[in-house]
Parts: structure tokens; sequence; C-alpha cells
């Protein structure tokens, strides 16, 4: 799983990564005012369970919500609206570099949740598709980046995914998301390494025209691959079809290969695992940031705060090693 731009402010209690990870809950400092929040509405509900949770240990704390969405949120964190911002995705490179722009330094933030199994519009893992027929069951990161990246511009292969024989030889034809949606930068910056898409692609976007219902794009992607036999297509398994099948995915030579099924992905092993955030602005030791806002962070990688991710049921705790890692990045005045 790649992490994304961290910054290493105090080193919790050298304590085992486990123990560490599994204390619960106490007060450390006194807290009270408003802590200002803006950012991802899909996140809105599971935000109410960590408010809830959290006035238990620290009554005098309020929050003031501005949920206009995650392309908003760090933009209140710089222009200095927002104390927290609820990051629904990943952080994107424009975002890092408005903010280091406004802020002069680059943003501070912790993974609070993983993005959901198979819920739309809450961070969603991405499956590799293909054809039922087609006779591939597992593809690693090098050759993804094979077929869906640029390349010099040549069409590929599907011996460039390890298939052989008179199917190896048959073209590929790319199905996505749009290169501009989160889960196209997602797969972007992970698998193509932040180099260019493949040309050929078919990218697609969420469309709802007047008066009809949504049709989300992941639906559209698994409906072109299920009519095209040379087809290999990025989506949810949300949207998966008897017509289609999910690759076991490796992320490079020599590493496991890993289905995309619950089990897997909830101790963290899937590759293509995405991840929910929330940004602040603390100074090395704490200072910068009210005593509010340091606890409730304290409060969210706490057992107490994982539990309320697992109550809202789309997002997914993090796996102790990872709780612990962020717990590392967390402000605390000394």
């Amino acid at each position: 799983m790649p992490r994304f731009p961290r910054i290493i402010l105090v080193a919790a209690a050298l304590l085992p990564l486990a123990a560490r990870a599994q204390a619960g809950f106490v007060a450390r400092e006194h807290a009270t005012g408003t802590v200002r929040v803006w950012g991802s509405a899909q996140m809105l509900e599971l935000m109410r369970l960590w408010e809830a949770g959290f006035h238990r240990y620290q009554p005098g704390v309020q929050f003031q919500e501005r949920m206009n969405g995650t392309i908003s949120a760090m933009g209140g964190l710089y222009a200095g609206a927002a104390d927290l911002a609820l990051m629904g995705r990943e952080i994107w490179p424009e975002e890092i570099l408005a903010y280091r722009q406004a802020a002069g330094a680059a943003p501070t933030g912790i993974q609070v949740a993983m993005g959901s199994f198979d819920v739309p519009t809450k961070a969603d893992a991405l499956m590799v598709f293909v054809r039922r027929d087609n006779p591939l069951t597992e593809i690693r990161f090098d050759q993804l980046a094979a077929l869906f990246g640029c390349n010099g511009g040549e069409p590929p292969t599907w011996s460039q995914a390890g298939v052989t024989g008179s199917f190896g030889n048959q073209p590929v034809h790319e199905y996505g998301y749009s290169p501009d949606n989160g889960a196209g930068k997602f797969f972007r910056h992970v698998v193509l390494r932040d180099s260019e898409w493949n040309c050929g692609l078919h990218a697609y976007e969420n469309r709802q025209a007047a008066g009809t219902a949504r049709l989300d794009a992941g639906q559209q992607i698994i409906d072109a691959l299920a009519a095209d036999p040379l087809g290999i297509a990025i989506a949810n398994i949300h949207y998966a079809t008897a017509a289609v099948k999910a690759l076991a995915i490796s992320a490079g030579p020599g590493l496991p290969f890993v289905a995309p099924v619950r089990p897997e992905y909830a101790a963290g092993k899937y590759p293509l695992t995405r991840a929910v955030f929330i940004y602040f602005h603390c100074g090395p030791v704490g200072g910068g940031c009210s005593a509010a806002v340091r606890e409730f962070l304290r409060y969210v990688l706490s057992p107490q705060g994982q539990q309320d991710v697992e109550r809202e049921g789309a997002y997914l705790p993090l796996p102790l090693a990872w709780r612990a890692g962020e717990q590392d990045k967390l402000p605390i005045v000394k």
C-alpha cells in the first residue's frame, strides 16, 4: 500500500506497536472551544460518530462543520477558516502545491480509515477486471503499467500481461475512470507512477441527465467491458456482474498476488486499497493548534475512534500496524 507525504511530529511512547495502537483513549489535556471542520460530505456520518464518542471524554468541545466536499477542504485549512480538513480521498499534488505556497510548508495529515471495500463514493477500492472468458487470472503492477500507461504510444497486447498463445497477440482495450477522477488519479499515482495514461483509454465519468437516475462511472465501465472480449477495466467490485471477473493483484515482481476479497482488504494486504485522511495545522511539538484538535486527533486513532469507523459501516478501521504508524504523527505537547 503506498504511503502519502508525512511529517513525523513527535514519537509516541516507546510501547510495542500493537500495544500502543490498542491502548484505550484517555484524555491528556483539558480541552474546550470549537473545532472547525471542512471537507467530505461522504464522511459526515463518520464525523458525527467521532464527535459523539469524543464528547464522552471532552464535553467542552464543540464542532462546526462545513462539508462542501473534499475539493474544498485544503482551501479552508490554508486560508485559516478550518482547523481540520476532512479528505475523503488521497490528497492531490496540486492541493499539496497550493497549501505549500499559501502556508510555506507541506501539509501535515494522518490516515484515519481505510476506504470502503465495495461502497461507491466512499474512497472505494479499485479492482482490475477482464471478461469471464479471458484466460488471465492475475496481474502485476508493472504489467498494468504496460497496458494502461502511454509507453511511447505503442498499442499493448495481451502478451504484456503474461498471456501466451494466439490470444497473447491480440490488442488490449482499456476501460477506466476519467483521469481527473479521484480514482483515476489514485491509479495513476500508484500504478503508473504519475506517468501518462495510454491514449487509447476509454474513460468514463458519473453522469446524470435531467430527470434520470445517476449512472455511475463504475457501472458504465463494467457494462462496456462485458461487451468487449479484448477489454481490461478498472472499477469496483460493487459493479461486477457474472460476465466479468476480478484479477488477483501483485504490487510487483516477487511480491504475492492478493485476491480482491474483503478479508485481505481489511487486513491491509490488497495493493489497491484506498484511504481517507485528516489534515491539520500543528507545529513540531503540537503548537499552532488547540488542545481540542490535538485531543480529537488522538481519539480518532484510538480503539474507540476506530470502533466508530466500524459502526459507520462503509469505511474500514485501520489495521493495528498502520494505526500505530499514524499515531507517531500526532501532535502532542510534552
